[in-house]
């Protein structure tokens, strides 16, 4: 996998030179996402729609959420992509897996982690963390009921964060982003993985009632949030070349704030 600097991911998309091709491709995308995408999550208040999002989870669709992750594949193409180390996680020492859901990335986690790192997993509906914690069937892991943009841990806590498939559960996706920054330590790494706003990931949207991100805009989230994307992650060269699978980044909390443009290749000193 190249590594790629931030300054390579401008995402300020008014300076950006596109080719008339390129506009009508995203405009085509932007009207199938507004045909197709679960409408829900814009027209209801924010209180509500977290009651809806934790309504499903908690009932027959969450409990469906691991055959799913498997049947499309997102489970094991997630622990394919950690047990390669293309996101390496033996370097942490502390990781916080945020929405663990059924356990999908946190299954791998508990499995390819170094024995002395501290996992956290956290998630909106108690009963998905009760799915998770008979599916994982680890006692490492500590089980935290908590809504990401509100998250009870300290400043810095976590070397890693891991964030999969929840941010479209946010119409706007800065508080949570934000809230990930402030528990990361300096120099700390967020995986983060996000429905693209392709047909497939409309079709998704409307089975888990969430939306969907276009690059640019998510790109551009987490540079204001203080988590510059460092580099994109395929799950397989065939994802790659087709551009398939939706978003997957790895993000890095600068060493220094105000340094946002140069990548550090190792955590900040202490």
């Amino acid at each position: 996998m190249v590594r790629v600097t931030t300054e390579e991911f401008d995402c300020n998309v008014s300076t950006r030179r596109r080719s008339p091709e390129t506009h009508n491709r995203k405009s085509a995308r932007k009207a199938v996402r507004n045909l197709v995408e679960f409408k829900g999550i814009r027209r209801q208040g924010d209180r509500q729609y977290r009651r809806t999002v934790r309504h499903l989870y908690d009932g027959p669709a969450g409990a469906m959420l691991k055959v799913g992750s498997k049947i499309c594949l997102h489970e094991p193409l997630v622990g394919r992509m950690l047990r390669s180390g293309q996101f390496d996680v033996s370097r942490f020492r502390s990781i916080l897996d945020v929405g663990s859901g059924a356990g999908q990335i946190l299954g791998h986690l508990v499995n390819v982690v170094d024995p002395e790192t501290r996992l956290v997993a956290s998630d909106l509906s108690p009963n998905m963390l009760k799915r998770a914690r008979q599916r994982v069937k680890s006692d490492r892991p500590v089980y935290v009921a908590a809504d990401m943009t509100r998250l009870p841990f300290a400043d810095d806590s976590f070397e890693c964060v891991t964030c999969g498939w929840v941010i479209e559960h946010l119409l706007d996706p800065r508080p949570g982003l934000k809230e990930l920054c402030r528990v990361l330590k300096p120099g700390g790494s967020l995986l983060l993985l996000a429905t693209e706003d392709t047909y497939p990931g409309a079709l998704v949207s409307r089975t888990w009632k969430c939306r969907t991100y276009n690059r640019d805009e998510l790109c551009e989230a987490c540079r204001e949030a203080g988590l510059p994307w460092e580099k994109e992650l395929w799950f397989t060269p065939v994802h790659r070349l087709f551009r398939m699978g939706g978003i997957l980044v790895e993000a890095r909390k600068p060493c220094q704030p105000a340094v946002e443009s140069v990548v550090a290749d190792s955590h900040c000193d202490a």
